[in-house]
Order: structure tokens, then C-alpha cells, then sequence
């Protein structure tokens, strides 16, 4: 056995983990970051940037289909999975080694083990065999999320895959079945879909995407349906068994009509629960959330155990990698003495469907429910010179304001570069400006941020490249 004592011990080296224990060094703290797999976490590894990796390799193959369109000509165009495989995972190896470089320089001490917590003030990790005891006053929680299991028959059959398994394919299905239109199973479904496999999605709220603004979720199911997507909503699957050639059969009620389908590979994409497993969280006095999912922490990501933080997803409030690291570098400076609070009012979402969805603030429709009068403006990429010329004009940007103060509270974005312009929209609501800010401001051209200007002009009835 091996003791040690530091500042602050970290278990969890994902995006939260990672950057609190970077923040921590640099404010001159003697850090322990304990990861039992690789830093990253499943974001690095496993979620945001190995399917971004994918978005991209789907897109330049559709792009190919379509050269025609753009005055090229492409034959015998064919798609290789392994090595889109093989691109992912080099990217990810990049990225990783990148953070093992900055942990390293500003001198993180990593243990690579699986950290326990055995009392309020002591972590142990096993690492090769061996036990390592370290002694601290502070410690940070962020050990993530995996993915959500159904209690579904035939779900324990080889063919049934999570995201991660998705990830891994080096040859594609015929037929896809995806089970869950949240953000995961809509991103793969159009991944998928422009890989040229046949995709089917199965949900079992009334509505895909539903924590996006209505007109975003209904404008993102008219394109995918419009490009092959089959979507059931109001659907609940009850069974899977095995079907023909290898297969899968599903069935599944909707609307109250039976139904069934085949499919080559099913895909579980219904959410992400907290990691607390095996993390020793009744050896301490930390409470969890009230539903028991997650640990319980206060506006400063503190748990009611002074010393004791929980960032990420553990936490179960926002499952979103750039939250858990600005929560990261909030609880460092905290447990350094610092007494900084969250701020979630302005939290900007990245969907990576095709087109992009993109959001901040709040939507039209939670404006009417806290009783705000409102104007709302809406200008299309159609209508944008760019996105013209890059054959992407699927789409709209939405600003909502406040009709009296003409302030910007809310915006959604789907379209090209969504996730990119959404930053624009973030700081002016984040900032408190007034819809003049941005239409006193000159807006490059030509780009696709033009968008934005010109439904700014339109919150005041005076867009200029659209007739009303």
C-alpha cells in the first residue's frame, strides 16, 4: 500500500475532471487526477468527438453522391468503414495525448485506476495491483455518465448496440433500427442515413428532439423524413427477438397499433444515467439528488460535505461536455478558496444532425408560459447567399426579444454552421444586449452569420433580403 497526500484529488478525467485538475495546477494546487480509463472521458473517447468525426465522413460521402450538383463528376464512389474507423480513432488518439501533455506540464500527477472514496477526506485507487491511499481536504466528483438501459425483452441479443458499439462498426447494417430521437439517436440516424443505410427511429414522446423549440423539432423531422428517415413517434417498443438473416425483429406499439419491423442492428439511444457505481459513496455522508439519480451540490458544486464537490454528469442537472468543464474551473477555484456560483441562464446546445440545431436562451414557447411579451423573427438560409453557394439552404434562424426592452433572450439556429453561429447569440444574451447590437454591427459578407443579422433586422420589420 501506498499513501499520499494532496491538495485536491479529482476522480474522473473527463472534459469536467480534466480541466478542473488543469485550473487547479495553475493556480499552484498539488493535484491528483484518478481516471480508470483514458483522460477524456467518454466525450473524447466515446460521444462528442468520434461522432463528429463520423458527421464529417458522412457528409464528404454525401457530398460525393452529389457532386454532379457542384459541376464535378465522381465514379465508383464507395464508402469504407474501416477507415472511417481508423480517422476516428486518430483523431481521438490526438486529442488525448494533447490533454496527457497539458496535464503533464502543468504537473497533474495522474493515476490511472479506479478511485473510491472511503470516507469524506480519503480516496483509494487501484492501480496495478496495488493500493494507493491519498489523504485530502478537497475533493472533486466528476466520474460522467453511461448509457440508459430499457427493461426490454431481447435487449441482451448481440445485434442490440449502444452508441459506443456504434462507433466501433467497420461494416454497415442494411437496416437500422434506432431506438430514442433525443440528440444521440437523431445525430446517428442522419449519420446512417447519409452513410446509405436504411434507418428507422422509434420514440416514445409525441415528438422528436423535444427539448428543442417546436419549429426547429418539426422542421428537423419534415428533412429527415424528406431524406429516407422513417420516424415513429408516440411509439413504445416492447420486444426484440430475433428475425430473419441474422437480424432483429421489433415490435412496438403506436398509437395504440401494433406494430413490427426488421432490422440488421438495433441501437439503444434513450439517455445517459450518472456513473456511481463501485465509487463508494456510502462510505460518506454525501446525498444524492431527490429522485436518487445523481449527487446532490449547491450553486458552487458543492455537496453538503464541506470539501466535497460533484461536476459533469454525475450531477445529473446538464449532460453537456462544455457545461461540465465550465463547472470544472468554477469548483477549482472554489476549493481553492474561491466563491464563484453557476450560471446556467445562458447555456448554448450543439446538435449535430444534418442540417445542425443549435440553441440558447429560451424558446417562443417557454416565453408564453413565464408570461413575457415577446416578438419573434424568423429568416431562412434560403435566402442567404453562402449557404447558396455550398448547396445548404435547409433551414432558419429564430430570434425571440423582449417587445419592451428589445432585448435578445432567446435564439435557435437550424442550418449550416448552426453550432458555430450560436456563439454570436450566446454572448448577446448572456450580455443583456438589445436587438440593435447586433443590427448596428457589420456582418461579414458573404457568410452564413448573415442570417442572424437579417432576422435581427426582422425583429424590427425591416429584414432586407426577405419579402413579407
Amino acid at each position: 500500500m501506498q499513501e499520499m497526500v494532496s491538495d485536491l484529488v479529482i476522480i474522473g478525467g473527463g472534459p469536467g475532471g480534466y480541466v478542473a485538475a488543469i485550473q487547479a495546477a495553475k493556480m499552484g494546487a498539488e493535484v491528483v487526477l484518478v481516471e480508470k480509463d483514458r483522460v477524456g472521458g467518454t466525450c473524447l473517447n466515446h460521444g462528442c468527438i468520434p461522432t463528429k468525426a463520423f458527421v464529417h465522413s458522412a457528409k464528404v460521402y454525401k457530398a460525393m453522391r452529389r457532386a454532379e450538383e457542384y459541376g464535378c463528376r465522381a465514379e465508383n464512389i464507395a464508402l469504407d468503414m474501416e477507415k472511417v474507423v481508423m480517422r476516428k480513432d486518430r483523431i481521438v488518439d490526438q486529442l488525448v495525448q494533447g490533454i496527457l501533455y497539458l496535464l503533464k506540464k502543468n504537473r497533474v500527477k495522474l493515476l490511472n485506476g479506479r478511485g473510491e472514496l472511503l470516507d469524506n477526506n480519503t480516496v483509494s485507487v487501484e492501480k496495478d495491483g496495488e493500493e494507493i491511499i491519498i489523504k485530502s481536504e478537497k475533493i472533486i466528483i466528476a466520474t460522467g455518465s453511461r448509457s440508459a438501459s430499457l427493461s426490454i425483452p431481447g435487449m441482451n441479443l448481440p445485434e442490440v448496440m449502444d452508441s459506443r458499439d456504434a462507433l466501433e462498426m467497420t461494416e454497415l447494417p442494411e437496416r437500422l433500427l434506432i431506438i430514442g430521437a433525443g440528440v444521440i439517436g437523431m445525430e446517428f440516424a442522419f449519420i446512417f442515413n447519409n452513410f446509405g443505410v436504411d434507418v428507422t427511429v422509434i420514440e416514445y414522446l409525441d415528438r422528436i428532439l423535444v427539448n428543442t423549440d417546436k419549429d426547429i423539432s418539426r422542421r428537423i423531422k419534415s428533412i429527415a423524413q424528406k431524406g429516407g428517415i422513417k420516424i415513429y413517434t408516440s411509439s413504445r417498443v416492447e420486444e426484440i427477438s430475433k428475425g430473419p438473416d441474422r437480424g432483429c425483429l421489433v415490435r412496438f406499439d403506436s398509437k395504440g397499433k401494433k406494430e413490427e419491423l426488421t432490422a440488421n442492428r438495433v441501437l439503444v439511444a434513450t439517455g445517459r444515467v450518472p456513473c456511481l457505481e463501485g465509487l463508494g459513496i456510502e462510505n460518506t455522508g454525501i446525498e444524492l439528488n431527490d429522485d436518487g439519480r445523481g449527487i446532490r451540490v449547491d450553486e458552487r458544486m458543492e455537496t453538503n460535505v464541506p470539501g466535497v464537490y460533484a461536476i459533469g454528469d454525475v450531477t445529473n442537472r446538464v449532460q453537456l461536455a462544455h457545461v461540465a468543464s465550465y463547472q470544472g474551473m468554477v469548483t477549482a477555484k472554489n476549493a481553492l478558496g474561491g466563491d464563484l456560483k453557476m450560471d446556467y441562464r445562458i447555456i448554448p446546445n450543439a446538435i449535430f444532425t444534418d442540417p445542425e440545431i443549435a440553441e440558447t436562451g429560451i424558446s417562443e414557447e417557454e416565453a408564453g408560459k413565464r408570461g413575457l411579451e415577446v416578438e419573434v423573427s424568423r429568416f431562412p438560409f434560403s435566402a442567404n447567399g453562402k449557404a447558396l453557394t455550398m448547396g445548404e439552404t435547409e433551414g432558419f434562424v429564430k430570434l425571440v426579444s423582449e417587445k419592451k426592452s428589445r432585448r435578445l433572450i432567446g435564439a435557435s439556429i437550424l442550418g449550416v454552421n448552426a453550432t458555430d453561429l450560436i456563439a454570436e447569440l450566446a454572448l448577446a444574451i448572456r450580455n443583456g444586449l438589445n436587438v440593435e447590437a447586433i443590427t448596428d454591427t457589420i456582418h461579414a459578407h458573404p457568410t452564413t452569420a448573415e442570417v442572424i443579422f437579417e432576422a435581427a433586422l426582422g425583429l424590427s420589420g425591416e429584414a432586407i433580403h426577405l419579402a413579407r
